[in-house]
């Protein structure tokens, strides 16, 4: 059962949901929500599925409301403003489990969101969902280090599969694809096998992140 919790974000409160795995914890994870100005919150089924993979490999998983969602204090900050609330939940939960390695994932416009906060803190395993590539300025966004996987449905109504197989050409440290038949951006009846694609993709690299 997730456990709501508050932490100080950049403009005032944010509000979170926590998930344990069943074990003893191996990892902290942040996963950063779809678009705050269409309806994108932490109860997003694509968030929720992701931190659930996460409490799969044995992670603490943190969902978050960007400033101005729900009870998440302040307003809509065109991604920049959401790159530094991410990374204040980054801190939080690296603060709350000192020592642990930290994950981090987002869906859409929190792939984006996800990107951009990974250039600023030291992250071990990136998960990156239907990023909304034509979208966004890639210009802040250093490339990944870390173990990353991209998945992409191949029938999404409103990120362009060819386009993010596009951008990711021209990436100096490319990472994994997972293209999945017939998932729309929403990943309607495919939200376990999104789930099942992230678990089964870092159990085949367990020493990497």
């Amino acid at each position: 059962m997730s456990a709501s919790v508050k932490l100080q974000g950049p403009t005032g409160l944010l509000e979170g949901l926590m998930d344990a795995p069943s074990g003893e914890p191996h990892a902290v994870a942040v996963v950063c929500h779809p678009h705050p100005l269409q309806h994108g919150a932490m109860t997003n089924k694509v968030t929720y599925i992701l931190a659930r993979a996460f409490n799969d490999l044995g992670a603490v998983s943190l969902r978050f409301n960007f400033r101005g969602v729900g009870e998440s204090q302040g307003s809509y900050d065109s991604g920049v403003g959401e790159t530094n609330d991410a990374l204040s939940a980054m801190d939080w939960i690296c603060a709350a489990y000192p020592g642990l390695p930290l994950w981090l994932g987002g869906f859409s416009f929190g792939a984006y969101v996800a990107l951009r906060a990974q250039s600023e803190r030291r992250v071990k395993r990136l998960v990156t969902v239907a990023p909304a590539v034509e979208r966004f300025d890639s210009a802040p966004i250093k490339p990944a280090s870390c173990p990353w996987l991209l998945v992409q449905g191949d029938a999404d109504e409103v990120v362009s599969p060819q386009a993010v197989k596009d951008w990711i050409s021209k990436l100096p440290r490319p990472p994994s694809l997972v293209m999945l038949k017939g998932a729309g951006h929403f990943f309607h009846g495919r939200l376990n096998d999104l789930r099942q694609t992230v678990v089964d993709y870092f159990n085949a690299h367990p020493d990497e992140g």
